[in-house]
């Protein structure tokens, strides 16, 4: 499958894995690979007419997607200056998404103080390979949380929390008139947001279908909690997912 990052591999310790300039919205990874990849397709309705405020590209993909949500962002940021409380999210935000560029994913966009993401699907062609990459990028987020809460104590500020969602399924790529990068909409990003808060503190929730093509994955154990309803006669499964061991 290729060669999957590790805590060990991350540069954490160092000075300049903290050092980003000051967080802002457009500052986040583009999805080049995916408007190149459609840009013809989203050419061929005329980005320039004035008519379109939102286009969608006509073929669909199935991608893996998650969520990183800070957990009482608004009750902690209250008691901060706006100095201190620019810098506490710009360490939470650029550590997650230098995590996410370590493992290839792509950040879509942030929302707050949360980051939704997917991760493209490159050559891997087992789409077991594929997810196991996806949620190790989420382990390893998990796994910088004490090292994270560190460095936001150099700076004195207080630790945080966050919990992570993620699903997979069929995506549309959509793109605003006048931007120059792509979002996407679905049923997996729908679910990325709505299943967040099932997660624990510092851990991880899955949607049932990632749960289904990595239930013989012995590394991982798989805990069913309470279902979301999605006004059927079903809930949709939700799974918190330890490392086995």
């Amino acid at each position: 499958m290729g060669n999957i990052p590790s805590m060990e591999t991350l540069p954490f310790e160092t000075e300049n894995f903290f050092n980003y300039p000051q967080y802002l919205p457009e500052m986040v990874l583009k999805s080049d690979d995916v408007e190149t990849k459609y840009e013809s397709s989203f050419g061929k309705q005329n980005m320039e007419d004035e008519h379109y405020t939102v286009t969608f590209c006509p073929e669909t993909e199935n991608y893996c997607v998650g969520m990183v949500d800070m957990e009482n962002s608004t009750k902690v940021s209250a008691v901060l200056g706006s100095e201190k409380m620019s810098l506490y999210y710009q360490i939470f935000l650029n550590s997650m998404s230098k995590i996410l560029n370590e493992f290839d994913g792509k950040v879509i966009k942030n929302i707050g103080d949360c980051l939704l993401y997917y991760f493209p699907v490159y050559n891997l062609k087992n789409p077991e390979d594929y997810l196991i990459k996806s949620l190790e990028c989420s382990f390893t987020m998990v796994e910088s949380h004490d090292f994270i809460c560190r460095h936001l104590k150099k700076e004195n500020l207080p630790c945080l929390n966050y919990r992570i969602s993620m699903d997979y399924g069929n995506v549309t790529l959509m793109k605003s008139n006048g931007s120059a990068s792509i979002d996407m909409i679905g049923t997996p990003i729908n679910m990325c947001a709505k299943i967040n808060r099932k997660a624990p503190s510092n851990g991880i929730v899955v949607g049932g279908d990632i749960r289904e093509m990595l239930k013989k994955v012995h590394r991982y154990k798989f805990e069913e909690t309470d279902g979301y309803s999605i006004g059927l006669k079903l809930d949709y499964p939700i799974y918190i997912v330890r490392r086995n061991g």
